[in-house]
């Protein structure tokens, strides 16, 4: 039987320094991923070092990422199989290539959501324009732009709420279901909706299934966004103290 394990990495393998809980000193803290200067960004525990020796040495680890190629390529592990790249916008084949298939798919699916997705976005810089320390960027990866993204100088997630409570929670075309939005910490992001972990994990999921008589999948994420690419697999794991760890105690 093969194993598989998707693997969120952001807040799930690693987090930044400021995330990291208070009682895990500093040298026991392992650099994981750096900025685009150099300087580490990124750390994981001792206990997320332990998880990933284990993961890595049982099965095909398949990252899932929100992570651009760039930001991808400047985290610190040995990835080996596919890599699900953009929020599951670009998928990567063992070669670091681009999956020439799905990217097809994205291609003839994307533009109509492209035009809907700069609509909104204009709404976006409007408003941050009246108020200091917002920084919205759009994702362009491949020479392609596939979503927005904005952070806040003061780092919290209630004033990204303010956002989007004003100017895209009741937006119409997020209302129609073309755009939707995810908040974790101090990233509020702006999708189109076919761009999303699940199709891209799904789509690997029909390849995996073709090459071997059978599978055993697991999947890891912390976050709401991950919830739906858990839920295909066989077993879910989600740490403790986070997005969706919170949303799973609450329904408890």
């Amino acid at each position: 039987m093969q194993k598989y394990i998707f693997l969120d990495l952001d807040d799930t393998l690693f987090q930044t320094l400021r995330k990291c809980p208070a009682e895990v000193s500093r040298d026991k803290l392992q650099a994981r991923a750096l900025l685009s200067d150099g300087s580490e960004n990124s750390f994981a525990t001792p206990k997320q070092q332990w998880l990933w020796d284990w993961l890595n040495a049982g099965f095909k680890v398949v990252p899932v990422t929100g992570r651009d190629e760039q930001a991808f390529a400047r985290v610190n592990l040995a990835f080996t199989e596919e890599a699900v790249l953009n929020h599951g916008a670009v998928i990567l084949d063992k070669k670091r290539q681009v999956d020439v298939e799905w990217m097809s798919q994205m291609m003839a699916a994307l533009p109509p959501y492209q035009e809907k997705l700069m609509l909104l976005w204009h709404e976006v810089e409007e408003f941050v324009k009246l108020e200091n320390g917002f920084k919205p960027r759009l994702v362009n990866d491949f020479g392609i732009t596939w979503y927005g993204v904005v952070k806040h100088a003061d780092g919290t997630e209630s004033t990204l709420r303010r956002l989007l409570d004003r100017v895209i929670r009741n937006h119409p075309l997020v209302v129609d279901g073309s755009l939707y939005w995810h908040l974790n910490g101090n990233n509020l992001a702006v999708l189109p909706r076919i761009l999303n972990k699940e199709s891209a994990v799904s789509f690997l999921l029909k390849k995996y299934h073709q090459q071997y008589p059978e599978i055993l999948t697991f999947a890891a994420g912390d976050s709401h966004s991950d919830a739906a690419f858990l839920a295909l697999c066989d077993y879910a794991i989600i740490p403790k103290h986070t997005q969706l760890g919170k949303r799973l105690m609450d329904s408890a």
